[in-house]
């Protein structure tokens, strides 16, 4: 190779490397696209701030709920009616304390209804001031007929096992209470005092109780152990006509030291004077349910 040869043969190599190099200079460098995240990593989720609470349900701000039931299997059929509290349909897994309220005489189911008493229930449940509960209306409608006297075995043998199978009820003896007026006030005599492993609280308003049956109440209090007496309320109006007779029970109550709220206020033997008390009644009720045990 001659020195002309051997300059264009090193002219050509040394322009090949230079466009080489320019080349490579001047490439783009593809990006990688990530479709999904390598096998080996996890996704831990940002933890809940801990201010957060869960958005309350609506039904906690609706009222509660009546409906109508019957025992048709009785003679005569029972009828009573059946308060639900707020957001009773929706939250299945829960359970509740019950009240059973009877009525006067000559009145009917309806009677605690008319006065007040799910409204009442319903706001001091949306307040907060009660938790929810049960309250059931029997009727005692034959009061004044041969099936009358039946009430009290209809009452016990029939309704209270019916609501504890058919309702989500606490079917213990501290959440269930029963409270009456007038003649519904002498029944819970009767059937509070004769069953005390059934209720925890008795709420005696205005109760219908003779002086001739004095000696019977007195027996029967007595036979009650002093720890298995239910909690007790007693009042009555000052122009109640049957105000004497329940002065004599509540001296029976003291003289064999019967624990119990006694209160003597203003006013007949009326609608006028139980509707004036209701909400007090229904705090009395649900406050034992709020206490806490006694320690043993």
């Amino acid at each position: 190779m001659n020195t002309r040869q051997a300059i264009i043969w090193i002219g050509a190599i040394a322009l090949l490397f230079g466009l080489s190099a320019c080349s490579a200079s001047n490439e783009r460098i593809p990006t990688q696209i990530v479709t999904s995240p390598p096998s080996t990593v996890t996704f831990t989720p940002s933890p809940i701030p801990p201010t957060f609470t869960p958005t309350p349900l609506t039904c906690l701000t609706q009222p509660g709920t009546v409906k109508q039931e019957v025992i048709s299997y009785t003679n005569p059929p029972q009828k009573f009616l059946v308060y639900t509290p707020p957001c009773y349909s929706k939250m299945e897994d829960v359970r509740y304390p019950v009240l059973y309220l009877l009525h006067g005489q000559t009145y009917t189911q309806d009677q605690w209804v008319r006065l007040g008493t799910p409204r009442i229930a319903d706001r001091l449940i949306h307040s907060g001031e009660s938790d929810p509960f049960i309250i059931v209306f029997p009727d005692d409608r034959y009061w004044n007929s041969q099936p009358g006297a039946g009430f009290g075995n209809r009452f016990i043998l029939d309704i209270i096992p019916y609501m504890d199978t058919n309702y989500r009820t606490i079917a213990d003896r501290e959440h269930r209470s029963l409270g009456g007026l007038s003649r519904g006030g002498g029944w819970v005599v009767e059937l509070g005092f004769e069953h005390p492993e059934l209720f925890g609280s008795l709420g005696l308003h205005s109760p219908a109780i003779f002086k001739d049956n004095a000696p019977y109440v007195e027996r029967i209090i007595k036979d009650i152990p002093e720890e298995s007496r239910p909690r007790l309320w007693l009042d009555v109006g000052d122009a109640d006509r049957g105000s004497e007779s329940i002065l004599l029970f509540e001296e029976i109550l003291t003289r064999n030291d019967y624990f119990h709220e006694y209160h003597f206020y203003a006013g007949a033997h009326s609608e006028d004077y139980w509707g004036e008390h209701v909400e007090e009644y229904l705090r009395w009720y649900a406050q034992a349910w709020r206490e806490e045990p006694a320690e043993q």
